[in-house]
């Protein structure tokens, strides 16, 4: 017999549930309508403590500021089952798809984005499925410097068993600016000294995510200033798996080939890979993006570590900043994160 949630995600509604649905939000307790939880400046405030065993399965929230680059200044952070060490802890809007700090209209299949250029607020929604045993926790911490209001909802389904051989998802965020190129500003990809330098280690790419543990890679956002001028898009995609050498198993050939472009990035936002923030008044890939790839119908599987890694340029020849937001699941307990960079770190740099 086929297994219809695994074959057709739709099929899989035929099946009853064993599960409760449950809800975390902001509406107001009073019956009147003032449906959101102000965030502070320099205040921690937790969204959500629920007891498990259960499962989230869609997050949505808004909010809004006239503090430039706000949703930098942000972070989501989530725990399972009494962990220590948040197995997620990003930017609000790198979490939601979009980096440098701005808000974009784009969607995929695991979320999106619904706000529009040069306006200051959006919805978000998430629907990666975030099981959990004993306990699930969300933070949110404003270290901007203005107050916002919070909307939001955690939902969820509560079981009487936790959910067997599951894996736990993680998301972290990295930012190198500028990368350590080793070319002068505007050299072409096509010079013949840089198309002449072989990389043969990876030992200098830029890295998207470091983990070990048992689990799967399911996807990135990388965004990009590209202040080192020209196209920026030679970069190979290296992938080493438990602990291997170069070659890894998974190389690439350049970086619009990773986020299944070609010939430069497309404006177009898939269920599965696309540009979330494209600049359109471009004329030679000058300007601030945002790529994204998810890995939903092709994990990438690893049994004791993954570092997921990518030129900056051919041989990582250009020093533009490059910040990342991975998604994966697996085992517990995980590594720790890199300590998150203060937040005048986190902005752009326009803004410093």
């Amino acid at each position: 017999m086929d297994m219809p949630s695994l074959t057709n995600p739709l099929r899989g509604l035929i099946l009853p549930r064993d599960s409760r649905s449950k809800r975390v939000s902001s509406y107001d307790t009073t019956g009147a309508n003032h449906d959101s939880w102000p965030l502070e400046p320099g205040e921690t405030k937790t969204l959500a403590d629920i007891e498990g065993p259960g499962c989230i399965n869609h997050i949505w929230m808004t909010s809004g500021s006239d503090e430039p680059a706000w949703t930098r200044r942000v972070l989501l952070r989530m725990f399972w089952d009494d962990e220590e060490q948040p197995s997620v802890e990003v930017p609000m809007g790198d979490f939601f798809g979009v980096g440098h700090g701005e808000i974009r209209q784009w969607e995929a299949l695991p979320m999106n984005m619904t706000g529009s250029p040069g306006g200051d607020r959006s919805a978000f929604n998430c629907w990666w499925p975030m099981p959990f045993a004993s306990r699930a926790r969300l933070e949110i911490v404003n270290e901007g410097e203005k107050s916002r209001p919070i909307y939001f909802y955690v939902d969820y389904e509560q079981y009487d068993d936790p959910l067997a051989h599951t894996l736990h998802f993680h998301s972290c965020w990295r930012r190198e600016n500028p990368c350590k190129g080793w070319a002068k500003p505007g050299t072409s990809p096509g010079d013949k000294d840089v198309n002449a330098t072989p990389n043969l280690t990876g030992e200098d790419n830029y890295l998207i995510l470091d983990a070990e543990g048992r689990g799967h890679y399911v996807g990135c956002n990388l965004s990009i200033h590209n202040w080192d001028g020209g196209w920026w898009g030679e970069g190979d995609d290296m992938i080493f798996i438990d602990g291997e050498t170069w070659p890894p198993s998974l190389h690439g050939t350049g970086s619009e080939d990773y986020f299944s472009h070609a010939y430069g990035m497309q404006d177009v936002r898939g269920l599965y890979h696309g540009t979330s923030l494209f600049n359109e008044s471009h004329e030679n890939w000058e300007g601030k993006w945002t790529v994204y790839r998810f890995h939903l119908t092709d994990p990438i599987t690893f049994r004791k570590s993954i570092r997921v890694t990518i030129e900056h340029g051919h041989a990582n020849h250009r020093s533009d900043d490059y910040s990342s937001t991975a998604y994966w699941y697996q085992t517990e307990p995980h590594k720790p994160f890199e300590p998150m960079l203060p937040v005048e770190e986190r902005l752009p740099n326009d803004l410093k």
